[in-house]
């Protein structure tokens, strides 16, 4: 029988060594490196084959569908059995309400092992009651080895197996602390190994850092099939779920809950719910079409513009990137003629949402114009276009698509770039701009209402 071979590895930044050294070249912490096997992780030898693709036989079986379609819907129609998902987010939020609603659902009609590292098995039974997931199949243990993990599995064939969570679990042949990034690394082996093996879904939780980046080793999401990333505002109730890798899907759908009393509720139509409180005939606030995936989402851009407290002018931005609304201020004021560059700026989405494509630009750019003017943009205009550094305002995809959503709520009015040639609906008139001091005289009048020739910036070789 052939020596088992062992290495040396630091318990804080999981470094390996072949031999043991005071201190880790990885983190630069004393003391921290310590014997493992490496067994677990040394590859085994023997016979292996290679077949022609075009050989090998398709993967047979159909997606699980979970009874939550907003969930179906981030993973891509559900979950492909032998897949490892990675679910994470902050404290609080609602993962493991989320899961547990999931395990609650399928354990109706299938077998569904709950693995809880971080409750007792009656606290779990008792959230399990409030959230109406007392479903006859749904197993539970308070386990954190992933041998009895596997011996669990191989006892009762369950369908999906849920990890809460994964910093807990630990490695048999891992004598380091659950929650190191050598156990870590060495539990998610286990387990992937576990999912391909036995063609079980398996759900791990996994805890965030203060940056918001998953804990553990990049590695970690490099294994997984899957990372969801479940996300919301403290104080807010709405919650969103996206898929930050999937191998089985799109990256590019979102999934809207909202937390109650009796745990999760879907959000089908999170636009109608985003603008249900919005103030009409206030200044400052604009409405885009954002594509979220498949869906067209309606979101409201809040802008308010104040004189600084202080020399040097505030950018706040909740939503949008806080570089995105430096640009945006610059080109109004360069290209549009609005010296709003020495004032406090302050942009928001409402809902929670992050607006992350450029085709929101139109709609930040409308929104500080107006709260510069103080004079309202109508409530039945909705915007979507990009804006560049010249001040023009360029195409969009799909943006048929993002209107007749837009009409559906009750627009009647779209500002969408030149370059676009959508259908205008009967229900809505189409006004196509080129730059953005165009969209300004479109919906607030000739250069935004408000500027005086005085503050208009020199012209090129004039005195300043």
């Amino acid at each position: 029988m052939p020596h088992e071979r062992s290495v040396f590895a630091c318990r804080g930044c999981g470094y390996e060594s072949a031999r043991w050294l005071g201190r880790c070249p990885g983190c630069g912490e004393w003391n921290t490196l310590v014997a493992v096997s490496a067994g677990a992780t040394a590859a085994a030898t023997g016979v292996v084959a290679a077949f022609p693709i075009a050989e090998i036989p398709e993967v047979e079986g159909q997606r699980i569908g979970t009874g939550i379609a907003e969930f179906d819907r981030v993973l891509g129609g559900g979950m492909v059995p032998g897949t490892l998902i990675l679910l994470g987010g902050d404290p609080g939020v609602g993962k493991s309400t989320l899961l547990l609603q999931v395990g609650g659902n399928l354990g109706r009609t299938r077998t569904v092992l709950y693995v809880t590292g971080e409750e007792s098995a009656p606290q779990l039974r008792s959230r399990a009651e409030r959230l109406d997931a007392l479903a006859p199949h749904l197993l539970v243990a308070a386990e954190s080895n992933t041998s009895h993990i596997q011996s669990l599995c191989e006892r009762h064939k369950p369908d999906l197996v849920i990890v809460d969570s994964v910093q807990t679990m630990r490695h048999p042949d891992c004598p380091l602390s659950p929650g190191s990034p050598v156990q870590i690394r060495e539990v998610t082996g286990h387990l992937l190994t576990l999912a391909k093996t036995h063609a079980l879904a398996i759900v791990l939780v996994g805890h965030v850092t203060k940056a918001g980046l998953l804990a553990g080793p990049r590695l970690l999401e490099h294994t997984v099939d899957a990372v969801l990333l479940f996300e919301g505002e403290r104080f807010s109730p709405f919650r969103l779920l996206r898929a930050l890798k999937n191998r089985f899907g799109s990256t590019q759908e979102l999934g809207v809950f909202q937390m109650e009393g009796a745990g999760l509720c879907e959000v089908p139509n999170p636009s109608a719910l985003f603008l249900a409180e919005r103030a009409l005939g206030s200044s400052g606030s604009v409405v885009t079409v954002t594509l979220e995936g498949s869906r067209p989402l309606l979101c409201e851009v809040q802008a308010l513009l104040a004189s600084p407290a202080y020399g040097t002018p505030r950018r706040t931005a909740a939503g949008i990137d806080g570089a995105r609304l430096a640009l945006l201020l610059a080109v109004l004021e360069r290209r549009a003629g609005l010296r709003c560059g020495q004032l406090d700026a302050y942009v928001k989405v409402s809902g929670g949402v992050r607006l992350e494509e450029p085709a929101a630009d139109l709609a930040c750019g409308l929104a500080l114009a107006s709260a510069f003017a103080e004079r309202a943009v109508p409530a039945e205009v909705v915007a979507c276009g990009e804006i560049g550094l010249g001040g023009e305002v360029r195409g969009v995809p799909r943006l048929e698509e993002r209107l007749a959503e837009a009409a559906r709520l009750g627009f009647r009015r779209a500002l969408v770039p030149y370059s676009g040639t959508p259908r205008a609906g009967a229900d809505m008139s189409v006004v196509r701009v080129r730059t953005l001091a165009e969209a300004l005289n479109a919906v607030l009048g000739p250069a935004g209402g408000r500027i005086r020739e005085s503050d208009r910036p020199p012209a090129s070789g004039a005195p300043g």
